[in-house]
């Protein structure tokens, strides 16, 4: 393979072996640093090859005919490099919305014009096997085990809320979304779920290319440009975005507390909130080929926001002997108090040997942020306030990542790959709770509710895998990663600390089969066990208790939880469709599950001389969880103009705890339909519903709820701008959120949370310079993906 100019050879180069008459791909190859390929074991019959690699037109060699001996003459391929000027080449072969490969599904968000000016948490909505529960927390497959990533790689803007870290991320910025199942044993022992990877756009294209983006809505409005280079041996790719976004709720609850036999209390609470977010994301990365075998990577990304909110609860509390237990609170996070910064950095060395496949990478990473949250309640009690409170809490989260990686071919389908990470993470909270003094000295410190929290985690790992396959047809992977954990945790004020120290050993298999017709079915059956350590946000103790009647806090003692995966798959194609199933089974021990009592109220607040209760929530190591299910993803293409996208999982889960005497069980199941049409003189339109069932709890049972968007898209300027409009939920003011809690002889809850949502936004989007093609060399990145973020943040 040459370069039809320069007469070199080109390295990397794809190579597909069609049939000649069903176009259906037999094999695929590599080109070497020589530009060599090779197919063996090919049987007898015609086949056309196609030649692709970015900046190269699409060679295709037409009738090669394969002996009896398995050998076809061909001479000298050239390949001749393309110009490319934006919006003047009409591309065709793109890929589908939804990719299926042997240990991931892609869901290519770029595809997805609904996404235009929305936010991450918008999209994660529509991909496979994914979920959102009510406070905004990714799921896979109905479990919080997952670990979120940044371009592979962990990212400080996730560090403190990752439900509003999602929420500021713009869609734009998002290029795909690979939902791992099956993680190799090359990737941290992330938990039962799997690992949620979002890809963030780059162009690898020499020349200079930009884009910017502008949206407004009743929901969020933001402004996000890009500015890419590449010249030579150095790549720049740059962003800058500004956003700003809303969010109102409002909630009822009623709850029932048992005080003594035959003695009850009763709360009814009315909530209203308000949100909103703004501030500016940035990102810079620089490529630089030292020579054609070596590539250093330098890379940084910050973002800066702030937050504003208010509250308001209004209060009944009923109960033997209690008077005058009403009240109004109103609550306020001012913008100037409350701000979440954070900065990544990282660097790489990728070293590429002279065979396929053959690479030694060393990777850095420091991510960091800060956070400071600050509140002012004031409690107004018929015509006066009564009670007033202040809150700070100071977070800070350091993590720092050293990874070394090599892969080595042992023939033309073998692959060994070693390598080793060490992850030391510390994190620390400080937190002050000022209330008014019952002897009238104002706003004083309260010591059972204030406290100092420093945690220190650090992760040493060592992986080895192996995978090869024969005859083209039988694949095979294994390998195994062994990880120590070191963790401790301080409480200054309180002199209590949190020592915990243990190794495991992660297995992993993965078997695949290819048969049918041109290869087109495949059958897959995979095992791993995963591990997930609790996040800062589960151990954090601080004490919220903002609502007056019920309180809230991590727990400073959970241990890690452990998991066993099994997965069947098996996936096919015909002409313009696809299907592919997944039947899984997953069982965890130890799981770390959200546990709600009641407390009698003095125990939160010491001065509290009343026989009343307060609800407590926390988290704790103390249930079996188990799930079966199965999942069906499809496309096809009625038309050339008409595609269709669907989506259903569906599983039973069981949830017990030996130790609290309690357990649940139920079916669950989500689901998404997309329908996309493209219409003459750049018009297209798409339209598309998410439909969630309720979900099991260890103690209850929160509501379904199904969303739909519609989407319309015009573009201008010879394909160089678009204008889009989008609706969500249209036909819906609210979404509710049910959750029904009950603990016998101890407290019953119902709650309704109505989150409105329904969004109107139009952007623009224009793109702007020239792009020629070079040869794309491949870049490495860190993944940390070994925690579990839980249901919601304290």
């Amino acid at each position: 393979m040459l370069h039809a100019t320069t007469k070199q050879s080109v390295e990397f180069a794809t190579v597909a072996l069609l049939n000649q008459t069903s176009g259906v791909v037999v094999a695929s190859s590599v080109c070497d640093a020589a530009g060599k390929f090779s197919f063996p074991k090919v049987a007898t019959g015609e086949y056309k090859l196609s030649v692709s690699f970015v900046g190269f037109e699409t060679k295709v060699v037409e009738h090669i005919q394969v002996t009896a001996s398995g050998s076809a003459k061909l001479e000298t391929i050239l390949l001749v490099p393309t110009s490319q000027q934006l919006g003047e080449v009409k591309v065709t072969g793109e890929r589908e919305l939804i990719e299926n490969k042997a240990d991931r599904l892609v869901y290519n968000a770029e595809k997805d014009q609904s996404n235009t000016g929305g936010t991450t948490a918008d999209l994660l909505k529509k991909v496979p096997m994914l979920s959102l529960d009510p406070d905004g927390n990714p799921e896979l497959r109905g479990s919080t085990s997952v670990r979120v990533l940044i371009n592979g790689k962990p990212s400080g803007m996730l560090a403190n809320n990752i439900a509003d870290a999602l929420r500021r991320l713009p869609a734009d910025q998002v290029k795909s979304v690979e939902v791992i199942t099956s993680p190799s044993a090359k990737y941290d022992a992330e938990g039962s779920g799997g690992i949620i990877n979002i890809i963030l756009k780059k162009n690898a294209a020499s020349g200079t290319t930009g884009s910017v983006t502008a949206t407004v809505g009743n929901m969020n409005n933001s402004l996000n440009t890009s500015l890419n280079s590449r010249h030579g041996k150095l790549a720049v790719t740059s962003e800058l975005g500004l956003a700003a976004y809303y969010n109102r709720y409002r909630s009822v609850i009623s709850r029932a507390d048992v005080l003594a036999p035959s003695e009850f209390a009763e709360l009814n609470q009315r909530t209203f909130t308000r949100n909103y977010n703004q501030g500016l994301t940035g990102r810079l990365n620089l490529d630089y080929d030292l020579t054609e075998k070596d590539v250093l990577t330098l890379g940084a990304n910050t973002e800066l926001f702030r937050y504003r909110g208010t509250r308001t609860v209004i209060s009944t509390y009923l109960a033997p002997g209690l008077l005058d237990e009403a009240y109004s609170r109103d609550i306020e996070w001012p913008y100037a108090n409350n701000r979440f910064p954070s900065v990544d950095v990282n660097a790489g060395y990728t070293h590429t040997g002279k065979r396929p496949r053959q690479e030694l990478s060393v990777l850095g990473l420091l991510s960091t942020s800060v956070g400071r949250q600050a509140y002012f309640l004031k409690q107004t009690r018929g015509e006066g306030i009564d009670y007033r409170e202040t809150n700070v809490n100071t977070s800070r989260n350091r993590e720092l990542t050293l990874q070394v990686d090599y892969a080595q071919p042992t023939d033309s389908t073998g692959l060994l790959e070693v390598g080793s990470k060490a992850i030391l993470r510390t994190a620390g909270s400080d937190y002050v709770i000022e209330a008014d003094s019952l002897d009238g000295r104002g706003l004083v410190q309260i010591p059972s509710r204030s406290n100092q929290f420093d945690y220190q985690q650090n992760v040493y790992a060592g992986y080895l895998s192996y995978g090869f396959s024969i005859n083209k047809l039988y694949n095979f992977k294994a390998g195994t990663r062994v990880e120590h954990t070191r963790v401790t945790g301080d409480f200054v004020s309180i002199e209590a600390n949190v020592r915990q120290q243990y190794t495991n050993i992660i297995p992993n298999l993965l078997f695949s089969r290819d048969f049918g017709a041109d290869k087109a079915q495949k059958l897959k059956v995979s095992y791993t066990r995963r591990i997930q350590r609790p996040s800062i946000w589960l151990l954090n103790p601080y004490l919220n208790v903002n609502n007056g009647r019920s309180a809230s806090s991590g727990n400073p003692n959970l241990r890690a939880e452990l998991t066993d995966a099994y997965e069947l798959g098996y996936s096919t194609s015909r002409k313009s469709s696809t299907l592919n199933l997944s039947g899984y089974w997953r069982l965890t021990n130890n799981a770390i599950q959200n546990v709600s009592t009641t407390l009698p109220a003095r125990d939160i607040f010491p001065d509290d001389t009343t026989n009343t209760s307060v609800l407590y929530n926390t988290f704790q190591n103390v249930a079996r969880r188990s799930t079966y299910g199965l999942s069906v993803t499809g496309s096809t293409k009625p038309n050339p103009k008409w595609t269709l996208n669907a989506t259903v999982n569906a599983f039973y889960l069981t949830v017990k705890s030996p130790l609290l005497n309690v357990g649940n069980q139920g079916l669950m199941y989500n689901g998404n339909l997309t329908s996309a049409w493209t219409f003459e003189h750049g018009y297209s339109l798409q339209a598309s519903m998410y439909v969630n069932s309720r979900r099991i709890l260890l103690q209850g049972d929160a509501s379904g709820f199904q969303t739909h968007t519609l989407s319309v898209k015009k573009e201008l300027f010879e394909k160089k701008g678009s204008l889009t409009l989008n609706l969500e939920n249209p036909f819906s003011r609210t979404i509710l959120f049910r959750t029904d809690l009950a603990v016998p002889d101890s407290y019953s809850l119902r709650s309704d949370t109505y989150a409105y949502n329904r969004a109107i936004r139009l952007s623009f989007n224009y793109q702007f310079g020239a792009t020629s093609s070079d040869p794309a060399r491949p870049r490495k990145s860190i993944r940390n993906d070994d925690q579990k973020k839980g249901e919601g943040s304290n």
